[in-house]
């Protein structure tokens, strides 16, 4: 990798660091929890302002997902960048990748365009499972829009600051964004639907704050 940069992925960081841990089931991986994840985080990362830092990075990763409907943060979706220096090992949270599975790509247009005519995209938003767990007793994954929602309740520290950042993120932003992409690669209802999605979870992930 650049820069002797290694990518070590979330499975082989919570296979190595949680006992029973299945790093080759990546489908309903309900011990791909958000506890279990920070919890491993946190056993990474020796200073106090590493740790916090890193943990904020992952809670910067599931608002970025509420917001788009990314449902594809499964445990090779996220991982830590580590270098080696003489006897030592130096890391931090890679950035945010692989985001495909985001804004509703797998509808059709016909199927955008009547979720937007019958107001239902909050609806779609809602049941969208995404692939982080907030308990492995659970038979399914809340969306990501939900998971944020819970976190941010329980782990105010880490998540105000990340959701403190969509507070520019307004509609005239979000058209404009949008706008930008070629219609080779979206739609006029992709783009319609697109933005609506990301308008309402805005809105609902705002009021978490107030």
């Amino acid at each position: 990798m650049h820069s002797g940069l290694e990518l070590v992925h979330g499975n082989q960081i919570l296979s190595t660091l949680l006992p029973g841990y299945d790093p080759i089931k990546r489908f309903r991986q309900a011990d791909h929890t958000l506890a279990n994840v920070l919890t491993v985080v946190e056993r990474i990362f020796t200073e106090d302002a590493t740790k916090m830092d890193a943990k904020s990075r992952i809670a910067e990763y599931l608002v970025l997902d509420a917001v788009i409907g990314n449902t594809d943060r499964h445990h090779e979706n996220w991982g830590i960048l580590r270098q080696r220096r003489g006897n030592a090992w130096y890391g931090f949270v890679a950035p945010s990748f692989d985001h495909a599975s985001s804004l509703g790509r797998e509808l059709l247009d016909s199927r955008r365009d009547r979720l937007l005519v019958e107001d239902r995209v909050g609806n779609y938003v809602n049941r969208g499972h995404g692939a982080v767990y907030w308990s492995a007793d659970d038979a399914h994954s809340p969306s990501p829009l939900e998971l944020v929602c819970r976190a941010a309740l329980c782990f105010p520290a880490l998540f105000s600051p990340a959701l403190a950042k969509i507070d520019k993120l307004d509609e005239t932003l979000i058209d404009d964004l949008l706008a930008r992409m070629p219609e080779q690669w979206m739609s006029r209802s992709a783009k319609q639907f697109a933005s609506a999605l990301m308008r309402y979870s805005v809105v609902r992930l705002q009021e978490v704050l107030r």
